[in-house]
Parts: structure tokens; C-alpha cells; sequence
């Protein structure tokens, strides 16, 4: 089984580098899609990951073009307040590779590519008010993922051993 999370045009290097530390305790692949307008050296990307960074799976691509033209077959879920259907309510059990993809934190994913496979599509759900349009990006990614793996059955991160 392999999990990917998909960053399209992230904005804040504290959120890719707190999705970075997730990624790597859960051993899940992160792919970045730029353009980004700061770079992956920045201290605040590498503090946000604290010593995590060198063991982080990850990948980067100059725009989606060129990440739709590599994953292009692949199960891509599109994380968006807009639409109806909870992350919950998908059976990530059905997957073997899966994608799930977030978008900029001040505009989140295009309609352009929501259109293109609406059915995939998912939310997670949130009190409307008025000054708050979503969760934290780091704090969704981190949700998301371990509604997958909790389906997977946290695979290789139960101990077996212990008594708690």
C-alpha cells in the first residue's frame, strides 16, 4: 500500500514542513507542485521538520502539467470545501496506491481540476463561520492521512509488543 499526499502550489513553508514531519512518521510520499514562492531550503520549511527532512520521501514537479502527465492513471482524490462528499466516507480500502491532493492555502485547488474528476472530490466538515474558510493545511493533510491509514489498519506502525 502507498499513500501520497499532493501539495499544489503551497504558500507557507511552516505548513509543507509540518506536512513533511507527518508524511515521514507515516511513511507517506509527499509531492510537491510548484511553482512555490519560497524554497524547500528555507529555514522554516527544515525547522517546521525539524530532523525529519532527509528521511522524507519526496518529489517535486515545475507545475501540473508535468505531475498530471506522471500520475495521470493514478487514484487521485482532490481535498476542497467544495463539494458535499466526506473524506470519511470513501473506502480507501479499494486502494492500493492513492493520492490525495491539497491545494494553496489562500485558494485551495482549481475548479479547472475539480471538474475533472468531481467524483473524487472529498471535505472535511466544519462549522460555516464566517471568517473561516477551512482548517489549516497541515492539520487537513494530517486528518486525511490518518483516515486512510486507520481503514489500512496503520500498517507497520501498531507495535505488537506493547501493553498500552
Amino acid at each position: 500500500m502507498s499513500l501520497n499526499i499532493v501539495l499544489l502550489e503551497p504558500e507557507i513553508p511552516q505548513n509543507t514542513g509540518n506536512i513533511a514531519r507527518t508524511c515521514v512518521v507515516t511513511d507517506t510520499t509527499l509531492h510537491i507542485i510548484g511553482p512555490i514562492k519560497f524554497s524547500l531550503e528555507e529555514k522554516a520549511v527544515k525547522r517546521a521538520g525539524l530532523d525529519y527532512w532527509s528521511s522524507l520521501k519526496v518529489y517535486y514537479y515545475k507545475n501540473y502539467q508535468e505531475f498530471n502527465q506522471k500520475h495521470q492513471d493514478k487514484n487521485i482524490f482532490y481535498a476542497t470545501t467544495k463539494t458535499h462528499r466526506l473524506y470519511s466516507d470513501v473506502n480507501y480500502q479499494s486502494y492500493e496506491d492513492l493520492y490525495i491532493m491539497f491545494g494553496k492555502e489562500s485558494k485551495g485547488i482549481p475548479e479547472k481540476i475539480l471538474r475533472e474528476s468531481p467524483e473524487n472530490n472529498i471535505t472535511i466538515p466544519m462549522m460555516q463561520i464566517e471568517k473561516a474558510r477551512s482548517l489549516n493545511l497541515s492539520n487537513a493533510c494530517a486528518v486525511v492521512i490518518y483516515e486512510v491509514l486507520r481503514q489500512w489498519n496503520f500498517p507497520m506502525m501498531l507495535k505488537e509488543d506493547s501493553d498500552f
